[in-house]
């Protein structure tokens, strides 16, 4: 079994202001080192259920947070950016049997997390067909693009409430709960295992039966925080102005989406 995992750090559990996620912080190495043990405990409930090789997307900041000294010898681990406009999926293809999301987080203006965003914070939202687009559902849709399923996803309570619908076979953990700007965070103690176990879960079911297919069509906004970048943004190729602050644009494939959200953002 071949297993795909994206790895964000503002849904693990410990972390609850920008400044720890950010590498100049003192405090950042403490959740570096957590996002790295709730990595690895996903890493092994995926090899308890058979994976033989797992590969890693670091997908938080400079893409480099993950201890590469500490994950088991099955992992390939993906650090830095390509360019591609999969971003937090880059190195995902057809060849991998499922894919997992690790700490990630609300999408942007939800009150789930206090870091509630998507992609950046240069806007107060992307939507696709009428729904807020977190980054947890653009980058599960790159996996199916690719026939994929995504079968497990751990982050704030709100994030998985708000996504349960959307893959048939999706299993979560919720390991903090945000209200306005604090966070309710589960102990690490019962963190790590619980990732550990439910990851495991996740890939023991059929895996052909957890695929998805994507709308035939993609509708889609972005509404900008300053009135200048939906300027700036209508130059794009098929992007048209809806508001002062909003443009919108359809695509028939959801590569085209990710290729103009990464372009326009």
């Amino acid at each position: 079994m071949k297993v795909f995992i994206s790895a964000d750090i503002e849904g693990i559990t410990t972390t609850h202001r920008w400044e720890e996620t950010d590498p100049a912080h003192a405090s950042y190495p403490l959740h570096a080192k957590q996002m790295t043990d709730e990595v690895i405990a996903v890493c092994e409930g995926a090899i308890a259920a058979g994976a033989t090789a797992i590969t890693i997307k670091d997908a938080h900041g400079g893409a480099n947070n993950i201890d590469p000294t500490r994950l088991p010898k099955e992992v390939t681990l993906i650090r830095g950016w390509s360019g591609s406009p999969l971003l937090m999926s880059d190195g995902i293809d057809s060849s991998f049997d499922a894919a997992m999301f690790v700490g990630y987080h609300s999408a942007a203006t939800r009150s789930g997390n206090p870091m509630s965003h998507t992609i950046s914070l240069s806007h107060n939202g992307i939507f696709i067909n009428g729904r807020f687009a977190s980054e947890f559902l653009l980058y599960s849709y790159a996996a199916a693009l690719y026939g994929v399923p995504t079968v497990f996803l751990s982050g704030d309570k709100m994030l998985c409430e708000d996504y349960a619908d959307l893959h048939p076979s999706l299993i979560s953990v919720a390991v903090k709960d945000g209200i306005g700007k604090s966070t309710s965070c589960l102990s690490v103690e019962k963190t790590i295992p619980e990732l550990r176990v439910q990851s495991e879960m996740a890939l023991r079911q059929d895996l052909l039966a957890a695929r998805i297919s994507l709308p035939a069509l993609f509708e889609s906004e972005i509404h900008f925080r300053d009135h200048a970048k939906a300027e700036r943004a209508s130059y794009f190729p098929e992007v048209k102005k809806i508001s002062d602050t909003a443009v919108s644009f359809t695509r028939n494939h959801f590569f085209e989406v990710l290729r103009t959200i990464s372009w326009i953002i």
